[in-house]
């Protein structure tokens, strides 16, 4: 790692890390939201898969609902059973059913993807700053946190996804919020760490390199004992794929899990020293 201690890593040219939460830090396979989209959308007579609740994921909560009543399919079923089409006031209600739900379960999904604790400390031993923002809304980063923190899990800022006016992911907003509150001087000195397009886009709308997660979140949608009782050759389609999808929303870099990181971040400060930009 540029020639130091993997232990004690150094990035001259960086100033601060952006993570996502769930399927980035904590959460392995981003399991807590999706499940309880399906969850929510049930109390409603409406099925929806798990991989169909992982579309929009990376949004907040909200607007996710919003974007999985904008399927077709979805639409469809939601006319059969209510006679007509969807409504904002139908989201609300999605949402307020959604919402105590998530509070409920969200802790049952806040053990640290492996390699998180560590990571985080070495990045703090190097000097930077380590920002975080989330597609959940407050009331649940509220319960999320405290639970994160004694495991390990603590950032330096938190932006929750409900509560900036100019709104979530995918534009830049709560990215460039970390900017500030953190004090950095160069966003192009930023890092946005995370598993979903969206957030890949967030990041790169701020002007930030972007790091994609591919196995550890809501790309392969797996918890850490399924993934590992897959054969090689699975995990490797698995990844391939979610490579594909984070590069083509605009990743500098995929990796699998935050584990990787460290390395992933010594080669985005090579390139900085030798002048590229993000």
């Amino acid at each position: 790692m540029n020639g130091h201690d993997p232990a004690t890593p150094s990035y001259p040219h960086l100033q601060a890390v952006v993570f996502d939460w769930a399927g980035t830090l904590v959460d392995h396979g981003s399991l807590a939201p999706t499940q309880i989209f399906v969850d929510a959308f049930a109390t409603f007579g409406i099925t929806l898969t798990l991989d169909e609740a992982r579309g929009p994921m990376g949004l907040s909560k909200r607007d996710h609902i919003r974007t999985l009543l904008e399927d077709p399919l979805l639409q469809a079923q939601w006319r059969v059973r209510f006679g007509a089409p969807s409504t904002d006031a139908d989201i609300d209600a999605i949402y307020q059913r959604f919402m105590p739900m998530q509070i409920e379960k969200v802790g049952r999904y806040s053990q640290p993807i492996p390699g998180a604790v560590a990571v985080l400390a070495a990045l703090r031993r190097a000097g930077l700053k380590i920002g975080s923002c989330s597609g959940y809304p407050r009331q649940v980063l509220d319960v999320l946190l405290p639970q994160a923190k004694a495991d390990g899990i603590e950032a330096d800022h938190v932006v929750a996804g409900d509560e900036l006016p100019a709104g979530g992911r995918p534009g830049p907003f709560m990215a460039l919020a970390n900017v500030l509150a953190l004090g950095i001087g160069d966003v192009r000195a930023c890092v946005k760490v995370d598993d979903t397009t969206p957030g890949i886009e967030e990041g790169r709308r701020a002007g930030m390199w972007t790091i994609g997660l591919s196995l550890s979140g809501n790309e392969t949608g797996l918890t850490l004992e399924q993934l590992q009782a897959l054969p090689d050759a699975e995990v490797a389609a698995l990844r391939e794929a979610a490579v594909k999808r984070l590069t083509a929303a605009g990743a500098h870099l995929v990796i699998d899990s935050v584990a990787n990181l460290p390395t992933a971040l010594a080669e985005i400060d090579t390139r900085m020293a030798s002048g590229e930009r993000p």
